[in-house]
């Protein structure tokens, strides 16, 4: 517990969901230092589109195929709340990709 120590809910979140990631065989990367081809599936943190970041934004083969949006543990209850956040992934395009539309929306919540 002690790499919890000085962290808010939603950064020890996000630290859950990158080893999550990593064990899946995601290269987890920051939207600063992003290179798509390091791995078949990357998955950027922070990734900047029309309606605002997105947690996640994960590309296999270079190509965008899902969003995670990060929530704490006790939020998992409230999902219904986020929706509206999700609705706006669905139609959203990415910045630093010439803003191409989002294939497919995503929702992963943790057990």
């Amino acid at each position: 517990m002690a790499e919890n120590i000085n962290q808010n809910p939603e950064q020890i979140a996000r630290d859950k969901i990158d080893r999550m990631l990593v064990d899946a065989g995601w290269v987890v990367q920051s939207k600063n230092k992003r290179n798509l081809a390091a791995n078949k599936g990357v998955a950027l943190r922070e990734y900047q589109t029309d309606v605002g970041p997105a947690d996640y934004v994960l590309f296999v083969d270079r190509k965008p195929v899902g969003i995670i949006e990060a929530k704490r543990e006790d939020e998992g209850y409230r999902l219904t709340v986020v929706e509206e956040q999700s609705k706006g992934y669905v139609t959203a395009k990415l910045k630093y990709l010439k803003m191409i539309r989002f294939p497919l929306f995503m929702k992963v919540q943790e057990r």
